[in-house]
């Protein structure tokens, strides 16, 4: 059976009698889809859409990422209390939050969650071209999940998004002037549809101008390049989620690493390829927890099928 895009826990083995094996068996599918009586728990990378055309779309894992109560990088939403952005975003041991659920750069009224622990990936490294470019937050509390706080899923480390294939980028950055020295954020969320590019063309452009050897690659396996020919999101955006729908559920397919990529309007955007960390990430997060419930919520029901059945 081909292992789907985005991951789930699987669930427990079965063993024993053949009458508890079906029960298990059959609560498995249950397990793997993420399922859960309580929809305020959603599956992950099923948002909630305004049936109203003419409303702008809610990205519900979208995150800004505070310093100071000022924006300084996106973020996604993967787990209650677990946000994953860009490494080359944090600086150093100050204090950072979060905030969800709206599309406004500064809401009127908006909770911020205060960041409790900050992961980088031991590989990160560089300042131009930057490398391990892939930091987890986790909050403080536990978001609230409803329509407009949702998380993303996770690709499986064996996915391999094919060229060509439609994503769209999110982000607080500026837009009309998009190469001017002034920029300046804008007040809502934008997005911008992009397409997979071929990591070798990506490289190409980027080491036009580069003084580094041809032999030496810029644009490395563990970055993804994405590119609508010149309508990329630029400054403020670092972090933000490169988001993709496959199978009917949207993956966090690359989260936004190089700021350069703004310098010139043909400039792909290259990011973090999160095929290439999910394993690192399930291990720093806990790979039992499903989306939205943590496997613990699955043991008394488990234990009551498993345990002996009494006669009348």
């Amino acid at each position: 059976m081909a292992a789907l895009p985005f991951g789930h826990s699987a669930g427990p083995g079965a063993s024993g009698l053949w009458g508890l094996s079906r029960c298990v068996l059959l609560l498995l599918p249950l397990l793997t889809s993420g399922y859960k009586e309580n929809t305020s728990i959603p599956v992950c990378g099923r948002p909630w859409w305004s049936k109203d055309l003419d409303v702008t779309r809610h990205w519900p894992w979208e995150v800004s990422l505070r310093l100071e109560s000022e924006h300084v990088c996106g973020g996604a939403l993967i787990e209650l209390n677990w946000v994953v952005t860009a490494a080359h975003c944090i600086q150093g041991t100050k204090e950072y939050s979060v905030i969800l659920g709206t599309s406004k750069l500064k809401p009127l009224q908006a909770s911020l969650i205060p960041v409790k622990d900050i992961i980088l990936h031991p590989k990160f490294w560089g300042r131009t071209f930057i490398m391990g470019d892939m930091a987890l937050l986790q909050l403080h509390s536990p978001a609230t999940f409803s329509k407009y706080v949702q998380p993303i899923c996770l690709p499986e480390p064996s996915y391999n998004l094919k060229v060509g294939t439609q994503c769209w980028v999110t982000g607080w950055g500026q837009v009309k002037q998009r190469f001017s020295a002034n920029s300046t954020l804008t007040t809502e969320l934008q997005e911008a549809e992009v397409f997979i590019m071929d990591n070798k063309k990506c490289d190409q452009i980027y080491r036009k101008k580069s003084f580094l050897p041809h032999l030496v690659p810029l644009v490395l396996g563990d970055m993804i390049c994405a590119t609508n020919y010149g309508e990329n999101l630029c400054s403020g955006d670092s972090g933000s989620p490169l988001a993709c729908e496959v199978e009917g559920r949207w993956i966090l397919a690359g989260v936004l690493s190089w700021e350069k990529a703004c310098a010139k309007a043909e400039n792909p955007g290259v990011y973090t390829r999160v095929t290439k960390y999910s394993k690192w990430i399930r291990k720093q997060i806990g790979s039992e927890a499903l989306s939205g419930a943590p496997a613990s919520a699955w043991l008394p029901p488990l234990l009551w099928l498993l345990q002996p059945q009494m006669g009348p």
